[in-house]
């Protein structure tokens, strides 16, 4: 079963047009996203993490967390840290079964 739908000309032309419009940025690669130029500051990063400044300087010091410097300060890309994140999440180990042999003996 085929089912056909029937648009006046003019609205198809209409939809056409702003879809086009709407399509230019993406195709042209210049979207972006609210989060992908994200930097920032020891203190924000403090924040975002949830920690202490200090704790943010040590990492910076012993080059352990990814970060750029804007003169003699430490900045951080938001999307570098989400993937330094990432790379530190512990993932949990599968439980341990026992073989059905196992649990069948005293």
């Amino acid at each position: 079963m085929k089912a056909e739908l029937t648009l006046p000309e003019e609205l198809v032309e209409q939809l056409a047009d702003r879809l086009t419009e709407r399509l230019k940025p993406v195709l042209a690669g210049n979207v972006k996203r609210p989060d992908d130029e994200v930097i920032f500051d020891v203190h924000g990063l403090a924040e975002y993490l949830k920690v202490d400044a200090s704790w943010v300087y040590k990492k910076v010091s012993l080059k352990e967390i990814p970060h750029f410097h804007a003169g003699k300060y430490p900045r951080f890309k938001k999307s570098q840290i989400d993937k330094w994140i990432e790379s530190q999440t512990v993932r949990p180990l599968p439980p341990l079964g026992l073989s059905k042999k196992a649990r069948e003996s005293p």
